[in-house]
């Protein structure tokens, strides 16, 4: 599933057809992930109308367009976004193209777990307004990270990371780089975390968030060797610390990943 970086990169693929008038609409109204639209007002609205700007917040963003309209849009697993430079017919997958005088964005989904979401009004929309603080804005605090552990101290720590209400666009791989980078043992219950260990986990947990933006939200590169990310898909992987091998097994119910000689 798409994670934050990934997302922020999916969402720039429109922009070559920014401030691009778009001509015609086609939408899928049968498919899943278009389920909350209303196919024949959302054409009505943006027929004539043009993409402004673009935003991510965790794993959603948004795109505003002119005439007070904003298009939502969740990837969930296998959703992405692309531009191309001709108008064709949709394929099976296509489920949103907005067809503009020389080409199209399009939104594809073959399995539909992603989302479709539109408001028309002068201010962004409240399931977009309403999202909590951005790992990386100024709101995300030590002290405010320190409110979610007591809040979810019951919980397994990698479980914990998952929470998108806590930490928005944080996904499987992320937290497993985040854990072993703070040398934190994902099966121990946040309760058992001491001051310091919090203070790890925070800083991680902003390194790797900075980290992921900047080497696959621009151009999808390849993390520095000495990332875990390198070498937690596979059993049998080793240890960027300690040369020793990885464990891998279900944790919280998502395969996991830990260096047990590291993340003692």
């Amino acid at each position: 599933m798409p994670e934050l970086a990934e997302v922020a990169y999916h969402s720039k693929q429109w922009i070559p057809g920014f401030r691009k008038k778009i001509s015609k609409i086609f939408i899928n109204g049968s498919a899943r992930c278009a389920r909350d639209l209303e196919v024949e007002s959302v054409k009505q609205f943006l027929v004539g109308q043009q993409v402004e700007s673009r935003e991510t917040h965790g794993k959603q963003m948004l795109f505003r367009f002119s005439g007070n309209n904003w298009l939502g849009v969740h990837l969930g697993m296998t959703g992405k976004l692309s531009y191309r430079e001709e108008n064709k017919k949709p394929t099976k997958h296509e489920h949103l193209v907005l067809a503009l005088l020389d080409g199209q964005l399009v939104f594809e989904d073959p399995r539909q777990f992603g989302k479709l979401e539109f408001h028309h009004g002068s201010e962004a929309p409240s399931w977009w307004s309403d999202l909590p603080p951005q790992i990386l804005s100024n709101a995300f605090t030590f002290e405010y990270f320190q409110r979610f552990c007591h809040r979810r101290k019951g919980m397994v720590v990698k479980s914990f990371l998952l929470l998108q209400e806590s930490f928005p666009g944080v996904g499987n791989w992320m937290a497993d780089e985040i854990l072993w980078r703070s040398r934190i043992d994902p099966r121990r219950r946040v309760s058992s975390l001491s001051k310091e260990e919090r203070k790890a986990l925070y800083r991680a947990l902003l390194f790797v968030c900075r980290g992921a933006m900047k080497y696959v939200a621009n151009n999808y590169g390849e993390f520095p060797q000495g990332w875990l990310f390198h070498a937690r898909w596979k059993d049998g992987g080793i240890c960027p610390k300690t040369k020793r091998e990885l464990k891998r097994e279900q944790i919280g119910g998502r395969t996991t990943c830990w260096s047990p000689a590291w993340q003692k």
